[in-house]
């Protein structure tokens, strides 16, 4: 017998468009997706930092901290690097469910797995931005050393080097950080965000 026949979903009595409009905001995820070094993170925390600005409910999920606590354990091969974005998926989709917006930073390298997690939730509820770095430049900047250490062999199944990363074909917002700067970056988020209605809670 599974485990799961005898476990039912409960309905809140506080909805999620309640939730949101009490945050004057439309929850969703934010995805931010690339190569290790393309600059997920920076963007993401400088995107967060803006909508604090405006007084906007937000949570960021990064690839590193969710790997100290809730993905402890899980290592880099495909399977793990799938249950990874599983687990992240689930708590994003909680995270929406009570009104915020919820910025994801992963490497995220399978295009089937972001697809995965986009279905959790409502069509407009899950935006794929793509960190459009090339790889060369992602291997100049090198923040923690990784490249060099995959490339002599010592980090295995490492996205760029010797995994594969399937770049998003469709993703709502593409951000170039090698012809764009930081802050051209976090103000085309911040514009489609504003332009697509998610500053309102209606």
């Amino acid at each position: 017998m599974s485990n799961n026949e005898n476990i039912v979903w409960h309905e809140h009595q506080v909805s999620k468009q309640e939730r949101s409009k009490l945050k004057k905001q439309k929850p969703c995820i934010l995805w931010f997706t690339g190569l290790s070094g393309s600059g997920k993170s920076t963007i993401a925390n400088a995107v967060e930092s803006r909508l604090l600005e405006l007084q906007k409910h937000t949570y960021l999920l990064d690839g590193d901290n969710i790997r100290m606590g809730l993905n402890y354990g899980l290592g880099f091969s495909d399977e793990d690097r799938v249950e990874n974005i599983r687990r992240i998926g689930e708590v994003a989709k909680l995270f929406v469910d009570s009104g915020l917006i919820v910025l994801s930073a992963f490497i995220s390298p399978f295009q089937r797995e972001r697809e995965m997690v986009r279905k959790l939730v409502k069509r407009d509820e899950f935006i794929e931005i793509f960190i459009d770095t090339p790889l060369e430049v992602c291997q100049s900047r090198d923040p923690k050393g990784l490249y060099e250490k995959a490339r002599k062999g010592e980090i295995p199944n490492f996205t760029g080097i010797s995994s594969p990363y399937e770049a998003p074909d469709k993703a709502e917002i593409n951000i170039k950080t090698d012809k764009m700067s930081l802050e051209e970056s976090v103000e085309k988020i911040v514009t489609y965000l504003e332009k697509n209605g998610y500053f309102s809670g209606e």
